[in-house]
């Protein structure tokens, strides 16, 4: 008879890699050879010390467990010859924990603080436990409605932004959506869901006036400004440049300087020309080898860009992320190829690109300067 165990084993920084251990052996659906062993992807702390490390085992360790117990039923209804109709009833905001902590272990800080916010929504509604199985329709909606009037966390009487609500019960869908695929439900429910439609915003860009006032302006951390104004000359996100090396950064006479980069959020891998001004910004962080822009860390940046912004008389929201967009924008305005700007971005669809033609769309303004009147005095 077969059997699975759930495993460790260690991995560097005090950690655990979680694992299948199969007996007996199965193929590997990768390369079609035997193997004992599954890595789930999962790490836990190796001796947790703190409570949060503590809770970040055990809703770890259960999402693995969820995991195992599936691949055990797929394996005794081959066994049996049954179809897969064991419906198993699991705690789903466990369930949903556990895949928020899959954010953290991928490395995306942005990305780990959005889910972790949306679970927070999903525990004031349903509470610290609700059965698989007691997942409807009907209370699938009412979350949904209730995205749309509760407070904000930290707010009495502010409620949750449209697009704010939107992003969480899009997460939501999909962990509904992998609850499916892993029977943790029975029925697809993602599919009787409405999505939460997003408000157009209006994405803030800096002119090249602006970045020159900007560049000229003191700043109380030099590097935040240098690391500012290197992501408006090449549309780098904050991530990419806190993990730029120089060991990714090449030159040669045909493409000159550029960076070998795998991007943080689409993991796409492209070669990003580095302008000459920018690898100029570079070379004045001192460092030779290793990280670039050695200690760069995010909560040095908000407070500081703010300040730097309203002391250059610049009176527009800014973030560090607005300098990205300020590149993206200064592109098209300057006649790129919506396309090309596309890839210099690393966007996978050229539809994410277009978003930024509402800010500057060049037709309209050809356009609306074409009606000219002889106006005596102007």
């Amino acid at each position: 008879m077969s059997n699975i165990n759930l495993r460790q084993k260690d991995i560097a920084n005090d950690k655990c890699s979680l694992y299948l251990d199969y007996f007996p052996p199965i193929i590997s659906p990768k390369n079609g050879k035997e193997t004992r062993r599954e890595f789930l992807k999962l790490q836990i702390y190796k001796s947790p010390k703190t409570t949060k490390e503590k809770e970040h085992n055990k809703t770890t360790i259960e999402f693995a467990e969820l995991i195992r117990a599936k691949r055990l039923v797929q394996i005794k209804n081959r066994e049996f010859g049954f179809k897969e109709n064991v419906e198993l009833n699991k705690n789903f905001v466990a369930y949903y924990q556990a895949i928020v902590t899959e954010y953290l272990s991928k490395g995306s800080k942005s990305n780990y603080g959005s889910w972790k916010a949306s679970l927070i929504y999903v525990q004031k509604f349903f509470g610290p436990k609700i059965n698989s199985k007691s997942l409807t329709i009907d209370l699938i909606k009412k979350y949904r409605h209730f995205l749309l009037t509760t407070n904000r966390i930290k707010s009495k009487t502010a409620t949750l932004s449209i697009n704010t609500a939107a992003t969480y019960y899009k997460q939501f869908i999909y962990v509904l959506k992998r609850a499916y695929k892993d029977h943790i439900i029975s029925e697809n429910l993602a599919l009787h869901t409405d999505y939460i439609k997003e408000e157009v915003t209006f994405r803030e860009y800096l002119t090249e006036e602006e970045l020159k006032q900007l560049w000229n302006t003191n700043i109380e951390i030099p590097q935040v400004k240098r690391a500012a104004i290197f992501s408006s000359l090449t549309g780098l996100r904050y991530i990419d440049i806190k993990n730029l090396t120089w060991e990714m950064i090449f030159t040669d006479k045909h493409q000159g300087n550029y960076i070998k980069l795998k991007e943080q959020k689409e993991g796409n891998i492209q070669n990003q020309p580095i302008p000459t001004q920018a690898f100029e910004i570079l070379k004045l962080e001192g460092t030779t080898c290793g990280k670039v822009f050695e200690g760069f860390k995010y909560y040095k940046v908000a407070k500081t860009v703010t300040k730097w912004v309203s002391d250059a008389k610049i009176n527009k929201k800014i973030s560090f992320h607005n300098f990205r967009h300020s590149y993206a924008t200064l592109q098209l305005a300057n006649g790129t190829d919506i396309y090309v700007v596309s890839k210099l971005l690393g966007h996978k669809n050229v539809s994410t690109t277009q978003l930024y033609t509402k800010v500057m769309d060049r037709s309209k303004i050809e356009a609306a300067n074409r009606i000219n009147l002889d106006l005596n005095g102007l």
